[in-house]
């Protein structure tokens, strides 16, 4: 026995069909109904955006004018989530959100990394024009770990290199996730950081006083 289903005009008129995997019929039906843009994402093919503000308390409106390049370009929104934080790092920036060039980049990961860390330095610039003891905590911390700035090794592949200043830690816990940007008075430990093709992949804190590796945390 086939079970049949009826659907209202406005259903069939959007495209509705095969349910998409990932998202139940209800929030799909309910995206469409709800925003007519959807629409226009089903029928152009870029399901993977569908899925994503089907289930996402994001709005399509917010990332319209760079959905339409998208579109108009042939450009695959294969990873939505990236994608639009990539959207919104473009904004923080000013960026042209009409202008394919940004919209549609060859290697999203690559941009949308150089502009989260771009914003990583800003914020960073803000909080040591703010915070009156910033100068002093880079000259407690060149102090305590100067010994070991210019501590770079290599296999061939992987680089590491000791980080060499408060700034450089904050910024590294930002890129990676984490929250090693709070390490900088920890009297017992160096932190470095490891890279591939200027790719940071981990970053590693080792003990002073036992020379072993404590933890090693990616992002």
């Amino acid at each position: 026995h086939k079970a049949r289903q009826r659907l209202i005009p406005e259903l069939r008129r959007s495209g509705y069909g095969k349910q998409l995997p990932d998202v139940t019929p209800f929030d799909l039906i309910h995206l469409l109904l709800s925003e007519n843009k959807a629409e226009t994402l089903l029928k152009a093919g870029q399901t993977a955006l569908v899925r994503f503000f089907a289930r996402s308390s994001r709005n399509i409106a917010d990332y319209w004018p760079a959905i339409r390049i998208a579109i108009r370009n042939g450009y695959a929104i294969g990873k939505p989530t990236e994608w639009c934080d990539y959207i919104d790092l473009l904004r923080f920036f000013g960026k042209d959100l009409h202008n394919a060039k940004y919209v549609c980049p060859a290697d999203l990961k690559a941009e949308h990394d150089r502009y989260m860390y771009k914003k990583a330095k800003a914020e960073v610039q803000r909080q040591k024009e703010s915070d009156d003891s910033f100068k002093e905590k880079e000259i407690l911390y060149k102090d305590s770990k100067g010994a070991f700035f210019g501590l770079n090794f290599t296999d061939g592949m992987i680089e590491i290199h000791v980080l060499e200043s408060v700034e450089e830690m904050i910024l590294e816990g930002k890129a990676m996730h984490h929250c090693v940007g709070g390490y900088y008075d920890k009297e017992d430990s160096l932190i470095l950081s490891a890279s591939i093709d200027e790719q940071k992949i981990e970053t590693v804190e080792v003990s002073l006083s036992q020379l072993q590796v404590i933890q090693c945390r990616g992002a």
